[in-house]
């Protein structure tokens, strides 16, 4: 599996490369009205591409950690030996009618 993950990151990072090779040109973007940012076309589409991608690796992250978390609790517990009673432990501890006279 780790394989196919290192596959798809050279292709995307080739993908990527080979686009800034293509459109290494200056764009402009305007922000607001008087406020104008002056850039290279590769760095604004690598920009935008790690603000899709880091706000969703990171809840990905969280969520495995909380998980992992959370199996390791139901882990502990289940390893915990718990006390069975046997069916003379359960007659002695039910409780006992009282005879009224």
């Amino acid at each position: 599996m780790k394989v196919l993950r290192t596959i798809s990151w050279l292709l995307v990072v080739a993908a990527l490369a080979a686009f800034t090779v293509a459109n290494w040109q200056p764009v402009e973007v305007r922000i607001w009205q008087g406020l104008v940012l002056d850039t290279k076309l590769p760095a604004l589409v690598i920009f935008a591409f790690l603000l899709g991608l880091v706000p969703t690796w990171l809840v990905y992250r969280t969520t495995r950690w909380r998980l992992a978390k959370r199996i390791a609790t139901l882990e502990a517990n289940l390893a915990v030996p718990s006390a069975a009673l046997t069916s003379t432990q359960l007659d002695a501890a039910a409780p006992q009618p009282t005879e009224t006279p």
